[in-house]
């Protein structure tokens, strides 16, 4: 006759443990680039809040910066992070690196990322190595030219980035021109010929 013990053991396999989830992979990169202490002026004093400034990426050439306020550190930082995903960008990237200077002004921040050669690494700030990161590109040089305010440079890197042409756009644009260029000379030989007749 089986012991109440036996009769537990039987009913909950494997000692009584759940079985083990397996971890879900983050599909994004989030990194929180900046956390400041926000105060409002009301009747009878000052009422705190915080402020995140948070990127996130994929690391396969998307990426998007969000900012937010909250009661706490934690909801900012989920605010934030919600904005940010609402908000990724395509990065157009050539061989892991950009495909050429781009620059884009925010505010008082001013910055002028560009191409490097592989090797070189991410040669950045803070703010806007980060973003460059989480995108994915792994070769790059920057430069900030004006105000050091990170939310300001977060925007700025990002606008920089949407301004970044496919390396396939202008390369297809300058093919087109060479291909009418070939096509006008033959035209023009034909219709001299035909001038040349006529006056004969």
């Amino acid at each position: 006759m089986p012991t109440p013990q036996t009769q537990q053991n039987n009913r909950r396999p494997g000692n009584g443990r759940r079985p083990e989830m397996p971890a879900e992979e983050k599909q994004f990169d989030e990194r929180t680039l900046h956390i400041d202490r926000v105060a409002r002026v009301v009747k009878g004093g000052r009422r705190f809040r915080f402020r995140a400034l948070v990127v996130v990426g994929d690391r396969k050439n998307r990426v998007g910066v969000g900012i937010a306020k909250g009661a706490d550190v934690t909801a900012a930082i989920t605010k934030a992070t919600d904005i940010a995903k609402k908000s990724l960008i395509v990065v157009h990237t050539y061989k892991g690196t950009l495909p050429h200077d781009s620059t884009a002004k925010v505010g008082g921040a001013n910055i002028l990322i560009m191409p490097a050669s592989a090797g070189t690494g991410l040669i950045a700030g803070g703010v806007v190595r980060t973003i460059l990161e989480v995108a994915g590109i792994k070769n790059a040089l920057s430069k900030s030219l004006g105000s050091s305010n990170k939310a300001n440079t977060a925007y700025a890197t990002i606008e920089a980035l949407e301004r970044l042409i496919p390396a396939k756009d202008w390369t297809r644009t300058k093919q087109k021109t060479v291909a009418k260029t070939a096509k006008a000379v033959p035209v023009a030989a034909k219709t001299a010929k035909k001038a040349e007749g006529s006056e004969q």
